[in-house]
Order: C-alpha cells, then sequence, then structure tokens
C-alpha cells in the first residue's frame, strides 16, 4: 500500500513470511517501519545476495566471537563476585541488594540495544563500538579501588554494564548482513566466545584472588579484556548501506502491526526474569548446604563451560529446524532444571545441576534474535533487535534482585527455584504462540 504526501512517497511494507527456494522462512516487509531507501543509493539486490560464508564473513564471526566472550561471558561470571562480595568486601550488605549490581549489569548489557541498534541502522558502528569498549576496559580497572557499595553498583554494575550493551547488540546485528541460510551457525560460533568467557574468568577471579588480591586481580581482568576487544575493532564491518528508516527510536508501530513480534517479546522478559537465576546464586547455594568454597565457584564455570556445547548443538540444529522449534522446548527443559536444583545439597548434585542447566540454559541464546530477524526487514534489523533487549533488559534487572528477596523472605532456595522456573516455563509458552501466530498452525518450521 502507497501513500503519496507532496513529492514524498513512502511505503507501508506489511508484516509477511513467504518460503524461499531454499526452504527457508524470509520477511518480505518490516511491519514495523517504513523504508525510504538506503542513504548510499543502492538498492535491495545487495541485501538478497548475501554472501553466507567467504573469508570475510568468517572474518565478522571471529570478531563477534572475542567481543560476545568480553561482555557476556564476563557478565556470566557475576555469580563468582556475588559469592565472594557476601562473604568478605560487601558482607554487611543482604544478598538482593549485592545482587542489584549483577541485575545492573544485564540490564544494561540489552538495554542500550535500543540506541545502538538504531544507530547501527544508519550506519553508526565503528565508533561507538570502540568507545564503549575503552569504557568497559576502564571501568574494569576502576572496580579495583573500590571499597564501597555505592562504588561497585557505578563501576562494575552502571558503567560495565554500559560498556557491554552499546556494543552486544549490533555485534549480533552485524551477522544478519554477512549471514541468511547459516545464521544459526554463525550464531551458534559467535555465542561460543560467551561460553569460554564465562569459564574462564570466574576460575581466574578466584584464583587470583588469594595469590594477588582483589584489586590486582581486576587489574589483570582489564589486561585480559583489552586484549581481546582489539580483535573486533579491526575485524567486524557492515556490509549493506545504511537505512533511512522512519518511525523513531522505539517503534511503536512495530508492536500493532506485527503481533508474533508483541508475544515473543514479551516472552523473552519472562526468560530474562528466570535465566540468570542459576548462574548467580548457586555458588553461594552450594556454599549455604556445606560445599567448600574452595569447590563452589567451580560452579559456575562449569555452568558455563556446559553451555559451550549447548551452543555448538544449537547453531548446528536452529538452522535444521528453524530457532523457536528448537529453542522453546529447551526452555521448558531449561525451567524444570531451575525447578530442581534447590533440592540439589551435595557436591555431586549441584555438578549435576550445573552441567545439565548450562547446557539447556546455552541452547537458547544463540537462536534468541532469528525469530526477530525474520519478522521484518533486514534494513530495520538493528532496532527490532535492539526493542527486544531492551524489554528483555527489564526482565535482567529485575530477576536476580527478586530472587534475592524471595531467598531472604523464606530462608532458602527452594521458593527461588519455583519462581525463577515459573518464568522460563511461561517464556517457552509466549515463544510457541509466537510461532502459532505466524504459520497459523500448531506444528511447522519457524
Amino acid at each position: 500500500m502507497e501513500k503519496t504526501k507532496g513529492n514524498a512517497q513512502e511505503t507501508v511494507i506489511p508484516v509477511q513470511l513467504h518460503k524461499s527456494r531454499d526452504g527457508l522462512l524470509d520477511s518480505t516487509g518490516s511491519g514495523s517501519s517504513r523504508s525510504e531507501g538506503p542513504v548510499g543509493g543502492q538498492g535491495t539486490a545487495s541485501q538478497l545476495d548475501c554472501p553466507d560464508g567467504g573469508l570475510r564473513a568468517w572474518l565478522v564471526v571471529l570478531g563477534v566471537g572475542p567481543r560476545v566472550g568480553s561482555s557476556l561471558g564476563y557478565i556470566t561470571s557475576w555469580g563468582v563476585f556475588q559469592s565472594y562480595y557476601e562473604q568478605t568486601l560487601l558482607k554487611d550488605h543482604t544478598p538482593s541488594s549485592i545482587a542489584w549490581i549483577g541485575s545492573l549489569q544485564v540490564c544494561l548489557v540489552f538495554l542500550p540495544g535500543l540506541i545502538s541498534g538504531r544507530l547501527f541502522d544508519l550506519g553508526i558502528f565503528k565508533l561507538p563500538f570502540v568507545a564503549a569498549s575503552a569504557l568497559l576496559v576502564t571501568s574494569t580497572f576502576l572496580v579495583a579501588e573500590c571499597t564501597q557499595y555505592w562504588q561497585f553498583v557505578l563501576c562494575q554494575g552502571l558503567a560495565t554494564g554500559l560498556g557491554v550493551g552499546m556494543v552486544f547488540g549490533p555485534s549480533l546485528s552485524v551477522l544478519g548482513h554477512w549471514f541468511k541460510r547459516k545464521r544459526g551457525a554463525a550464531m551458534g560460533l559467535t555465542t561460543l566466545g560467551s561460553s569460554v568467557g564465562g569459564t574462564v574468568f570466574p576460575i581466574a577471579t578466584r584464583t587470583l584472588i588469594p595469590a594477588v588480591g582483589f584489586p590486582w586481580t581486576m587489574r589483570i581482568l582489564a589486561f585480559i579484556l583489552l586484549f581481546s576487544l582489539c580483535i573486533p575493532c579491526f575485524t567486524l564491518a557492515r556490509r549493506l548501506p545504511p537505512k533511512a528508516v522512519s518511525g523513531g527510536l522505539f517503534n511503536f508501530r512495530a508492536f500493532k502491526d506485527s503481533p508474533p513480534f508483541t508475544v515473543y517479546c514479551v516472552g523473552v522478559v519472562f526468560l530474562f526474569l528466570g535465566l540468570f537465576t542459576v548462574m548467580t546464586y548457586i555458588d553461594i547455594s552450594a556454599v549455604t548446604n556445606g560445599v567448600s568454597p574452595d569447590y563452589s565457584f567451580y560452579l559456575v564455570s562449569i555452568v558455563n563451560a556446559s553451555s559451550l556445547l549447548g551452543r555448538v548443538v544449537s547453531g548446528i540444529l536452529v538452522d535444521k529446524t528453524g530457532a523457536i522449534n528448537f529453542i522453546a522446548p529447551t526452555t521448558f527443559l531449561a525451567g524444570i532444571v531451575t525447578f530442581a536444583w534447590p533440592f540439589a545439597t551435595s557436591k555431586s548434585s549441584l555438578t549435576a545441576i550445573a552441567v545439565t542447566y548450562g547446557f539447556t540454559s546455552g541452547t537458547i541464546i544463540p537462536g534468541l534474535a532469528i525469530p526477530v530477524f525474520l519478522l521484518g526487514d533486514v534494513s530495520d534489523i538493528g532496532r527490532r533487535t535492539g526493542m527486544m533487549m531492551t524489554l528483555g533488559a527489564l526482565g535482567g534487572l529485575f530477576g536476580a534482585p527478586i530472587s534475592g528477596a524471595i531467598n531472604r523472605s523464606s530462608g532458602g532456595f527452594k521458593a527461588v527455584g519455583y519462581f525463577a522456573g515459573t518464568m522460563m516455563i511461561l517464556a517457552g509458552i509466549f515463544m510457541l504462540a509466537t510461532r502459532y501466530l505466524v504459520l497459523r498452525k500448531l506444528r511447522g518450521r519457524f
């Protein structure tokens, strides 16, 4: 449907998914924006001729991997800091108040996606990427000097979260420029960085603190981040020209025009309310049940190491089965493991929970953004991804503190497991509802 006003012509593009020659669902419209054409003056041919491989495309994957490891991998190591702060530096504060530091990190990983995604669509990518990388490294150096609660909130919560968040979304969106049929594989490979980072950082932290002290531990971590962030600064690049897509920073029209997108975003909020609870509290719950602190901190690394296998499997199967067809069942499984976690009280049972939760939760993240890619035009991919992440950030912000408050009021972790597990089950239900709204049937590939 076209509307003409004066000399300017704008095209309203409805959401429509169809099968391409390779059997994949493609989008012929955004349903959430009005595309006024590429800023660079190129047509849509460049959008259709997706490389799906080649040296340049795989160099992008090589760059996104370390970036995700230095961001999401570092953030998912928060559980080891939660346990350490509760027992030492911030022992006079409640678990819930300490959890706000980690939750602020998680929230800010996704919340700035609204701004960074919009900038990405407009072609502004490298400058904020380098600036945010510098902020992440600087804030980690500053954590070494922190001694009071508010200082940790500002440096490790606010600054670190912003440094990660300003580039996390665009780092994933850039994959949509280079891959189409192999998006699941590319996403799975890049998110392996999260598993590696989430495995290395907790072990390095708890090993270094007794040897060199907390301040120098944080400085060493900052140098590791500095090294790993140099790679993506050289290898990441956009492929498509920027688009002048109307609709504002937060495009409310997307929710009106695309009910599947709306339902999926609600599901992501529920997901983030429960996803990080086990990773945040498994260390301290083990100590509470008598497991030695010398072993309990390894549980966070075991979760992240096990997620590596989950990400590999997800990367392979998402392209074959459809993103929601794979991540919805594994979300249900992760929810069930979350229900079981509080009943694990021994070293062996907690290790088993860490392994199974790491695998099941690790399968979710690689495919999480792919349905958003399919629910609109590629020119608007950064904004849609940013909108989804911003809404998910609300769940990430409140999830762990709510769990901490439940733990304090109930005196244990059973009610915490019930809360977080329920949130993840609800997330899986909303994912399946999204598939139904797209396909108009209970079964099918999406």
